[in-house]
């Protein structure tokens, strides 16, 4: 009996601790706040983009070539043609992802969809849709004058 007592108590704190940061992750990062936005904002589209969910997760992904200046950019939306928008915190900055290489002044950011929207995509012959790198974009707010420092 204690042993059962225990286990919910634990399970409760967690589930508590959870409910209380969950929101708190993604609060500021409004997809449609920062689109809608009329203030100046940067975009860029994929260099390069993998389409393959027959691997498994992780194998549908656009990856973007972003200017130093916007690693101080806290949040950005990922936007791909038919599979929606999504916002995105920062982190990890890479120099090279599959034989592509930063130019100086540059990072690489390899941003990805769900496997299971991909497929749906594929599935209503959207498959040329989403392997366009035209159609995937990061949309970063305007900097502010503070941020522009790296």
């Amino acid at each position: 009996m204690r042993h059962r007592l225990r286990y919910i108590l634990i399970l409760l704190l967690s589930l508590s601790i959870i409910t209380l940061y969950w929101p708190m992750n993604n609060s500021d990062c409004n997809s449609e706040a920062i689109l809608a936005s009329k203030t100046t904002k940067f975009q860029v589209h994929a260099t390069k983009v993998i389409v393959q969910p027959w691997h498994g997760r992780h194998h549908v992904y656009g990856i973007f070539m972003i200017p130093d200046q916007y690693k101080q950019a806290q949040f950005f939306v990922l936007t791909v043609k038919g599979a929606g928008s999504y916002c995105s915190k920062q982190f990890g900055y890479q120099k090279n992802f599959n034989d592509i290489f930063a130019e100086p002044g540059t990072y690489l950011l390899r941003k990805f969809i769900r496997t299971r929207t991909a497929l749906r995509l594929i599935l209503q012959g959207l498959y040329s849709q989403i392997n366009d790198k035209q159609n995937w974009t990061l949309t970063f707010p305007e900097l502010k004058v503070g941020q522009h420092n790296s």
